[in-house]
């Protein structure tokens, strides 16, 4: 399948989808404190994306079986919420929401401190959000993939980061996970040239130590290989003829 290019009244139902997101991950973030569960969490989420009128994409994919990804300290990415994961002080935690509004899908994650953290965990956190936003100015017409990936490539290796490179982001709109395929390493002026339309996710994933990982036994829960914290955000984006649009950012 190749990627699909949105219309003006697609591209309003990817806005509505992303916004929706957006607004239940600051409000379920708001509440993050020392003693909130992985429970607490995927309840929150759960009530608050059907207040907004939609429906948690993750329950279910592939046999996830929760509403919401929440990946703690050296977890990277898909833990799964249950009441044994307790927030603690010094913690960092990932929660990534996505929601199906009217038949489309908008994904974001932020990555939360929990009280006081070390100063080279909270450098982690702030040079990841960093290089998401410098990743997402490289988003226009006729600019390629390999820009993005270029640039995320280049902010872990001056931070000195392991950067993950097992996982990506993707193109989304009527399914969550679609092409393309958008890594988070390349090379300026190669891969997929960007056209006005195209509607994917930025994701990257910046490691303290080594950038290798493992997969838990429960099949879903991605950890440092090394134990040391990861930290990721994300935002939808919309190639817009002018640019990009973040449809998650509020």
């Amino acid at each position: 399948m190749g990627v699909e290019l949105f219309g003006a009244r697609d591209r309003a139902r990817l806005r509505a989808a992303g916004r929706a997101a957006a607004l239940t991950l600051a409000e379920v973030g708001a509440r993050l404190r020392p003693g909130v569960t992985g429970a607490d969490i995927d309840r929150w989420v759960r009530e608050d994306t059907a207040r907004r009128g939609g429906r948690p994409s993750q329950l279910g994919f592939e046999g996830f079986p929760a509403t919401v990804c929440v990946s703690p300290n050296h977890v990277v990415c898909h833990g799964i919420p249950t009441a044994q994961v307790v927030l603690r002080d010094g913690d960092i935690v990932n929660l990534d929401v996505t929601t199906e509004l009217d038949g489309f899908h908008g994904d974001t994650s932020r990555t939360f401190i929990i009280g006081e953290v070390r100063p080279e965990v909270r450098r982690l956190v702030e040079s990841t959000e960093a290089a998401l936003h410098a990743a997402i100015w490289q988003v226009r017409p006729g600019a390629r993939l390999g820009d993005v990936g270029a640039v995320l490539e280049a902010a872990a290796a001056a931070g000195g980061y392991g950067l993950v490179r097992e996982y990506c982001g993707h193109g989304i709109g009527r399914r969550m996970h679609t092409e393309p395929q958008v890594p988070h390493h390349g090379t300026a002026g190669r891969g997929l040239r960007l056209r006005p339309g195209m509607a994917f996710t930025i994701e990257p994933m910046f490691n303290l130590g080594r950038p290798e990982c493992r997969v838990a036994g429960d099949g879903w829960t991605v950890h440092t290989a090394d134990g040391l914290p990861s930290a990721q955000f994300e935002h939808t984006i919309l190639v817009t003829e002018e640019g990009h649009e973040v449809l998650t950012s509020l």
